[in-house]
C-alpha cells in the first residue's frame, strides 16, 4: 500500500479528483495527508471531511529571499516525511521549490501544469496561449525537477482553442481534462506502470499517455 501526500495552495480541485478516484477505483494506495502552505486553503476542509490528515506549513512567517525559501522547504520536507510518502503530488501548490527539495523527492514527485509543456511555463498560461494564436492548448503531468515546469512528461491532454475563447473559458475546458488525466497518472505511478527512460516516460503496458 503506497502513501500519497498531496500539496495544495487553494481549493485543490485536482486533489479532490485524485482522492475520489483512489477510493472509487481501489488503488493500492492511500492519501496519507493533504498539506497546504496557506491556512485558508479551501481544499483542507474537503480532505478533513474525507478522513484525511491535514497539515499547514505557512510560508509567510519564513519571510522572503533564498534563505527563507530554503528554510520553508526544509520544514515542509520534515512535515511531508512524517507521513512516509511513496509519492508527493503537487496539485495547485503555488511555490517555487528549491533544488534540495526537488532532489530529495526525485522520481517520486508529480506536478500538473496547465499548458502543453515545454510551451508556456510559469503563470497566465491560458491567456498567453490565446494571445499567441494557438489552435490547441492543454495540460501536462510531469515529474518534478529543479527547473520550473520541466521534467520528464508522464501525460498530456489536448483541447482546442475556440474562436471567442477568453482565459476563463479555456481554463475551464482544460481543467475538465486535468481531472481525468491527473488521477490516471497518479494511479499509473502507484501501480508501478511508469518507466522513466532519460527525458521520456513510458507506460509499461503501452497505455496511451495522451488525453483529449
Amino acid at each position: 500500500m503506497k502513501n500519497i501526500v498531496i500539496l495544495i495552495s487553494g481549493r485543490g480541485s485536482n486533489m479532490e479528483a485524485i482522492v475520489k478516484a483512489c477510493a472509487a477505483e481501489g488503488w493500492p494506495a492511500r492519501i496519507a495527508a493533504v498539506i497546504s502552505n496557506r491556512p485558508e486553503a479551501g481544499g483542507l476542509a474537503f480532505a478533513q471531511s474525507h478522513g484525511i490528515a491535514t497539515a499547514v506549513v505557512d510560508h509567510k512567517p519564513f519571510g522572503k529571499g533564498d534563505a527563507a525559501r530554503a528554510a520553508f522547504d526544509a520544514e515542509l520536507q520534515r512535515v511531508i516525511d512524517g507521513f512516509a510518502p511513496d509519492l508527493v503530488v503537487l496539485a495547485g501548490f503555488m511555490r517555487i521549490l528549491t533544488p534540495g527539495f526537488t532532489g530529495h523527492y526525485a522520481g517520486r514527485m508529480l506536478n500538473i501544469h496547465p499548458s502543453l509543456l515545454p510551451a508556456f511555463t510559469g503563470l497566465h498560461t491560458h491567456q498567453r496561449a490565446i494571445e499567441a494564436g494557438c489552435r490547441v492548448a492543454g495540460a501536462t503531468v510531469h515529474f518534478v525537477t529543479a527547473e520550473l515546469d520541466h521534467g520528464p512528461i508522464v501525460a498530456q491532454a489536448v483541447v482546442p482553442v475556440l474562436d471567442g475563447d477568453d482565459e476563463s473559458a479555456l481554463a475551464a475546458r482544460v481543467l475538465s481534462h486535468e481531472h481525468r488525466m491527473y488521477p490516471s497518472a497518479v494511479r499509473w505511478f502507484v501501480e508501478g506502470r511508469l518507466v522513466i527512460d532519460g527525458a521520456r516516460v513510458r507506460h509499461r503496458d503501452g497505455e496511451s499517455q495522451m488525453f483529449g
